[in-house]
């Protein structure tokens, strides 16, 4: 089974404004393409951008799924054979708002995903937790799981998408200066951990009176970071996955005396205290308005 190219693009973005942030999307995606990339990543709320004062605010850059954005970066795809990860803010039925992240490909629209795990800040101050599964998406030989910003925070996340499949977890990010260190360790430490390729992709660029760094990352199953893109500067790399090594769990340095698999050799009978939950969240914008 050949590898996979696949992009990351780090860049800026224009806060409320989902025509330009389209335009400057698919221009992208175009050159990833030139690059060899099958498969191409973009930052969290990257159409709608996501320093907003108001859950109004936020709503009114807001896009349904699918919609305007999916339907303009899906017919680039098309022409080029393939597919693409970005971020938006998803307006739902019921008056639901959520951080969100598309895929699309040659065929049109095939999922999207809502964030889980919210911060107090920017957008998500306003937003919906998450309320679906994790699911791993079959690109026709690659497996992608999908993750935003803070819920790489959580090894839950990517725990649960290996064991759905994955070969690949991506992570639209938005991370500003104090994230650095989640920059400098997470696609290594959840690689690493889960034996997947994981992906970071971030934003650059000042939004209200946010500096977002870059630094997006990736790294092979064996925790070996692949790259680092320069902070601050916009970007466009490309790594090789390479999925039947990353499906394979189990890892020989010496047969029968040096041997690990940290998927597989897990004891969840013991793991109870896990999936306690205190009191559920129920989202920020619950307890701060009014």
């Amino acid at each position: 089974m050949p590898n996979w190219t696949v992009a990351g693009v780090q860049m800026n973005c224009a806060l409320g404004d989902p025509p330009a942030n389209r335009a400057a999307i698919v221009e992208r995606l175009h050159r990833a393409a030139d690059r060899g990339a099958k498969l191409v990543v973009f930052p969290e709320c990257v159409l709608s951008g996501y320093g907003f004062d108001s859950r109004a605010q936020a709503r009114a850059a807001a896009e349904p799924l699918p919609g305007p954005g999916t339907d303009a970066v899906a017919a680039a795809c098309a022409r080029l054979g393939v597919w693409a990860v970005f971020g938006l803010l998803e307006a739902a039925p019921g008056d639901k708002l959520y951080n969100a992240c598309a895929l699309v490909g040659p065929t049109g629209f095939v999922a999207g995903y809502r964030k889980i795990h919210l911060p107090c800040l920017g957008a998500d101050r306003f937003t919906d937790p998450g309320d679906r599964p994790f699911a791993v998406h079959d690109l026709g030989g690659l497996n992608i799981g999908m993750n935003i910003c803070f819920d790489g925070s959580f090894p839950e996340s990517a725990r649960i998408l290996t064991l759905l499949g994955a070969d690949l977890v991506v992570l639209p990010t938005n991370w500003a200066t104090n994230a650095r260190k989640m920059a400098e360790l997470v696609s290594a430490a959840r690689g690493w951990e889960n034996h997947i390729y994981y992906l970071a992709v971030n934003r650059v660029g000042d939004e209200s009176g946010f500096r977002y760094i870059g630094l997006s990352s990736a790294a092979d199953y064996m925790g070996n970071v692949m790259h680092f893109a320069p902070e601050g500067e916009e970007a466009i790399f490309t790594i090789e996955v390479d999925p039947p090594a990353a499906a394979q769990k189990r890892v020989v340095t010496c047969a029968g005396a040096y041997e690990i698999d940290r998927v597989n050799w897990r004891r969840p009978e013991l793991y109870g205290p896990l999936v306690e939950n205190p009191g559920a969240f129920t989202g920020h914008f619950n307890t701060t308005r009014g």
